[in-house]
């Protein structure tokens, strides 16, 4: 229970990397503010399963690209459990499409920059103002943020390079308060981004150029976050952590 009665916000925590990230925390004791943009019944279900296993937790349901619906999930989580928020996980993302540079428009560019880096921004923007020392926050990238990404995914590999960036300086910024930032940088891991967004055969190749030969999972990635959020990791900040089972050592 290394994170009994503590207070944590994970945005997109009704799925995949979300879910897991929000789970782990409940079974080490906190309480869990799951954010849903539009799945009501994911979220549900992440829920049931925290419940089901003696956690405790909300669903609060909100676009975290608009500053009004972070401001009422902030809102929300004070009401119920109290002023001092002490992690915030930063998941919410995505890649929306697969588009080459000449394939996109600006709005396009847009909803990608918001939905990944603009999201981080603006939720940990009205989240430092409740948290005290020995705090955290552990933001999503991804590896793409250090190669480039595949195919079609330079707006995507853009904003998850500008969280790499941001982390850091958050991290600059909020230390002398003893607020902790650090970010997580999956490679291939086994969720519905990639059932979307990756082929079959590529996922194949990829697992197997890695060098555990197979994908990871939401799971292994919420153990990363959830030591990031804990004080085990009290002397670690302002980094970019890897978890692609080898297939990149940068």
């Amino acid at each position: 229970m290394r994170l009994k009665n503590k207070v944590a916000i994970v945005t997109g925590g009704s799925r995949d990397i979300g879910r897991a990230v929000s789970i782990q925390l409940a079974q080490e004791g906190a309480k869990v503010v799951i954010n849903y943009h539009s799945n009501k019944s994911n979220a549900e279900e992440t829920l049931k399963q925290i419940t089901d296993n003696g956690g405790e937790g909300i669903i609060v349901k909100g676009d975290v690209t608009k500053s009004a619906e972070v401001a009422e999930l902030i809102n929300k989580t004070k009401e119920t459990y109290g002023d001092e928020i002490h992690i915030l996980v930063n998941v919410a993302g995505g890649m929306i499409a697969r588009k080459a540079t000449l394939e996109i428009d600006e709005d396009f560019w847009d909803e990608v920059m918001d939905l990944n880096l603009k999201s981080v921004f603006l939720v940990s923007q009205a989240t430092i103002p409740h948290m005290k020392s020995g705090a955290a926050i552990v933001n999503l990238s991804s590896l793409a943020g250090r190669d480039g990404g595949g195919p079609g995914a330079s707006a995507y590999a853009t904003a998850k390079g500008g969280i790499m960036t941001y982390t850091r300086s958050l991290a600059k910024e909020l230390g002398p308060k003893n607020i902790r930032v650090n970010a997580v940088l999956p490679g291939m891991i086994a969720t519905t981004f990639h059932d979307t967004f990756s082929k079959p055969e590529v996922r194949v190749n990829v697992a197997n150029a890695t060098l555990l030969k197979r994908e990871g999972t939401a799971s292994e990635v919420a153990d990363l976050v959830v030591y990031l959020a804990s004080d085990q990791a009290s002397y670690i900040t302002g980094t970019n952590v890897d978890i692609n089972g080898g297939l990149n050592f940068s």
